[in-house]
């Protein structure tokens, strides 16, 4: 018998639909049947039905998101616009809070075909182009607007050049104008507000002059949300959320209102040399105030030290006769090593989307910053979780392996994270995966949602992407 070859990969150009719903950890976190029940009616009645119509073909789903693939730009786009309008006429009748709001982004390009699934830059632009749409919105890439000109009764307007995250190149963006926005909230229909001070952080600007940088800045905001997180009597928007308005000019007091928060925490990162400078402002958008702002200034390996002050000075000014108990018992460093802090925000910036190749990169970093800082237990925690998706997924080459060594990485991270409530709770997912007592480990999470209650149900897993 002759040698198999290597196996045949199958490329073809196809236009890809990717679409989210906006502020999904808000909604989950006010009312979770009820916004689930009406995600399945949505995808039921409208969604489904308009894929089916354009010929698209639903290549996977996630809990707030779907990957579509076109074999026409047209029929992409008209399936966008239809869906938006179906979700809007859906809307109308409930409350702002209520509502089920979808970005969408479309791009055009070559993709690769895997176990019907599909990978390549044509898949990732697609993902990006979603996180640049308002709620209720549509972006397109520029060869997705060239294709559908004259075609479709759609106005476009250019937004530039746009420096995507994990894209070489820059992509140059149109937002489709006609399509649907939801309806500003009404007076007395915002989201209500928490009964203790709530906060968003906003992605701070990468003020480096480097692309490659946007992930040290993205992970600098993710520390200061962590840092902010552990104070119990502070409610803190989940990074998914927060992060839905990357890229964004926003307006804060929209921002207050889409994600029901009083305060809004916005900034920039420049990272030079050895030099790291955070400039941050809070606001309180309930009437547009300046309550703080400053600038922080850092040699590189004092950069821990330097996300204590920014979270300090925040809780400082929401609640002052809080800060000094609470801050100091959220003081402790994940790591102290620099470096390894470096390959875990590298490796957070791999891990979306999720492909077999981005998961190996992702666990390759993480591993790197694991043998520098052996009890760092974030990092442990998410290279667990990559060998849970590597066994669950079918991509592992000995799955035995990759469930042993997630077993260990996991267990090492509840050990050295004891109280953390996202290691807790990825630590759980992935030994519940591998086959370990399920009671035990929904006991983890358990104490993982005593620990902080607004972090269900986006909690396990969660991505920072």
């Amino acid at each position: 018998m002759e040698p198999k070859g290597p196996a045949r990969v199958e490329r073809r150009l196809a236009a890809i639909l990717a679409a989210d719903v906006a502020g999904y950890s808000r909604l989950i976190g006010a009312d979770e049947e009820g916004t689930l029940n009406r995600l399945r009616a949505l995808r039921a009645e409208v969604i489904d039905p308009k894929i089916a119509e354009h010929h698209g073909r639903i290549v996977k789903t996630t809990g707030d998101g779907l990957l579509i693939e076109f074999a026409s730009v047209v029929d992409a786009l008209r399936c966008a616009a239809e869906i938006q309008a179906g979700v809007a006429e859906s809307n109308a009748p409930l409350p702002a809070d209520k509502r089920i709001d979808l970005r969408i982004g479309i791009n055009m390009g070559d993709i690769v075909v895997e176990d019907g699934d599909i990978f390549g830059d044509g898949v990732n632009i697609a993902a990006r182009l979603e996180a640049l749409a308002e709620p209720g919105g549509i972006c397109i890439s520029a060869r997705v607007q060239e294709d559908a000109a004259g075609k479709l009764d759609l106005v476009f307007e250019d937004i530039g050049e746009q420096q995507l995250k994990n894209i070489a190149r820059p992509v140059r963006v149109y937002r489709v104008v006609t399509a649907v926005r939801p309806a500003m909230p009404q007076p007395g229909s915002d989201p209500p507000l928490p009964d203790k001070p709530s906060i968003a952080v906003l992605p701070f600007a990468n003020m480096s002059g480097d692309p490659e940088q946007e992930y040290f800045a993205d992970g600098m905001v993710e520390e200061i949300i962590t840092a902010l997180s552990r104070i119990r009597w502070l409610f803190v928007i989940a990074r998914n959320s927060s992060f839905a308005y990357k890229g964004q000019a926003v307006d804060v007091k929209q921002v207050g209102r889409e994600l029901g928060v009083r305060y809004v925490l916005e900034g920039s990162v420049r990272k030079a040399g050895g030099r790291v400078r955070i400039t941050a402002q809070l606001i309180d958008v309930t009437n547009g105030t300046h309550l703080w702002a400053d600038r922080f200034d850092s040699p590189l390996e004092d950069v821990f030290d330097l996300q204590d002050k920014v979270a300090s000075s925040v809780a400082g000014v929401i609640e002052p006769a809080l800060q000094a108990a609470e801050i100091h018992r959220s003081a402790a460093r994940p790591t102290t090593d620099l470096s390894a802090y470096d390959l875990y925000l590298r490796a957070l910036a791999a891990l979306y989307p999720n492909t077999r190749e981005r998961t190996f990169e992702a666990l390759g970093l993480l591993e790197q910053a694991i043998a520098i800082d052996r009890h760092y237990a974030p990092a442990l925690a998410w290279a667990a979780i990559c060998y849970m998706g590597l066994v669950r997924d079918g991509w592992a080459e000995e799955p035995g392996v990759s469930r042993h060594k997630g077993i260990d990485l996991a267990r090492r991270a509840l050990e050295a994270g004891e109280n953390d409530p996202r290691i807790l709770a990825n630590a759980a997912n992935a030994l519940a995966v591998f086959g370990e007592d399920i009671g035990a480990m929904i006991g983890l999470v358990d104490r993982a949602l005593t620990l902080k209650p607004e972090l269900c149900p986006r909690l396990v897993g969660e991505r920072p992407s």
